[in-house]
């Protein structure tokens, strides 16, 4: 096929993955003509490092670029829908990294400009296309384990303070654990399991402060201002029923499993959502034994990258991206419905879905 031209906007902490990937991994179908940030020094050292031909330092200057097709954005997620439009405007497709926006009106402004006036909008995060979850939707589909009962997901941990060189965003609008790692976890959860029709939810901000230990900001306080402990409950359309938990307050030994599916004829555990590869093990009913399961499919390591380049296939076969805008904003609609469901105290329905998209060919 002929390559998809692409800019990329933000050269930040996760912008290394996505030029590797872009320009290696996905060349044949990624052509990355350009990149931009406003931090002069991090679009030059991008296009130095990774032979790219145009470096960028406003979103104006990037998109008025007509060689560009298609922009990937990976600023803030405050930023996402304001780069968005700027791309959409600009009459190029737009791929975002997660979440699609940190509330559902301007999730739905962007999907209406996309779709009046043919563009394609996609976004992260695209782990579920790798290996590890497309070999899961592909037993679940076949009946490995029966009609689905029951899901669990956890992800705890005691934030990224300690670890991350700017960890304040993680604590402000627009991320907590939820809208930060929670769409790998609602996005594994609906390819597998189809779209949420309610929610119940309990939110809570357990510590008001944090305190940075990692070097670059060591020892400055973060004022905690969205919950750090989320708990929710999802009953599917399909009649399941899901617990959900994201939380940046545990002392976590990481030894429980992200996802465990349970179904009429056995139970299913899930790989790390935030990951591409295996293990997953299998239950069949009866048995007392976990079974390994071989993984089938490819992208099983670090493939960041996986879903732009899917756009930019459905982009020339004229199809729909798997990672497509409705099913990002299901996703940021079920986000929001947990935050709503704890501050009004009672269930709250969701007035999205979406329609799973084929598996990818083996």
């Amino acid at each position: 096929m002929k390559r998809v031209k692409v800019g990329l906007v933000g050269c930040g902490n996760i912008s290394g993955i996505y030029l590797t990937n872009l320009t290696n991994m996905f060349k044949d179908t990624v052509e990355l003509v350009a990149v931009c940030d406003i931090i002069k020094e991090r679009a030059d050292q991008a296009k130095e490092e990774y032979g790219i031909p145009k470096a960028y330092y406003t979103d104006a200057d990037i998109m008025a670029d007509d060689e560009i097709e298609l922009i990937v954005n990976i600023t803030p997620p405050a930023e996402h829908k304001t780069v968005n439009m700027l791309a959409m405007q600009a009459g190029k497709h737009a791929y975002c990294e997660k979440p699609l926006a940190i509330n559902r009106a301007d999730g739905e402004e962007q999907i209406a400009y996309a779709r009046a006036h043919n563009l394609l909008l996609g976004g992260a995060p695209d782990t579920f296309l790798g290996g590890g979850l497309q070999t899961c939707r592909k037993l679940i589909d076949e009946g490995w384990i029966g009609d689905l009962v029951l899901v669990t997901a956890t992800m705890l941990g005691h934030g990224p303070e300690s670890w991350h060189p700017d960890p304040e965003f993680f604590y402000k609008k627009g991320a907590g654990p939820m809208f930060d790692m929670g769409p790998y976890y609602l996005t594994a959860l609906t390819n597998l399991m189809g779209s949420v029709d309610s929610v119940m939810g309990s939110a809570v901000i357990s510590f008001p402060e944090r305190r940075i230990t990692s070097e670059k900001h060591y020892g400055e306080i973060i004022e905690v201002e969205v919950p750090t402990r989320i708990v929710g409950t999802l009953n599917f359309k399909s009649g399941a029923t899901g617990v959900l938990i994201t939380s940046f307050d545990i002392w976590s030994d990481y030894s429980q499993t992200p996802i465990t599916i349970y179904g009429s004829k056995g139970s299913l555990r899930v790989p790390d959502p935030n990951c591409f590869g295996g293990p997953i093990q299998l239950l069949r009913a009866g048995s007392q034994e976990w079974e390994n399961v071989p993984v089938v499919y490819d992208y099983q390591d670090n493939s960041r990258g996986l879903g732009v380049s899917d756009l930019c296939v459905a982009l020339r076969e004229g199809r729909k991206p798997r990672g497509n805008c409705d099913q990002t904003f299901h996703v940021l609609d079920l986000m929001c419905a947990f935050h709503e469901a704890s501050d009004q105290g009672k269930q709250v329905k969701l007035n999205s879905g979406f329609d799973r998209q084929p598996l990818r060919a083996l």
